[in-house]
């Protein structure tokens, strides 16, 4: 089996603490991408749930946005408990 070299970008803080959790594991790095890549061709997918953070979506950053402006005018948003539960669901 011939071996190839795989290079990528990544945070410097991001590579040192996988690194790190990699070495507590007692594997390299190299393992963790390896182990990672086999799992993937198996099981023709990413192995763990890929989701987008629903806190991140258009209408919750306009909202978050919204709320920003009217907090830096000074205007105060009141809700009630009832209120908060509705905009939860």
């Amino acid at each position: 089996m011939t071996l190839t070299p795989v290079n990528f970008r990544m945070e410097a803080d991001l590579k040192e603490r996988f690194a790190q959790a990699c070495k507590d594991m007692g594997m390299s790095v190299s393992t963790a991408f390896t182990i990672f890549a086999k799992r993937v061709v198996r099981e023709n997918g990413i192995p763990f749930p890929v989701e987008a953070d629903p806190f991140y979506s258009e209408s919750n950053v306009a909202a978050l946005r919204a709320a920003i402006e009217r907090a830096e005018r000074g205007e105060v948003v009141t809700k009630t408990v009832e209120e908060l539960e509705a905009m939860a669901k």
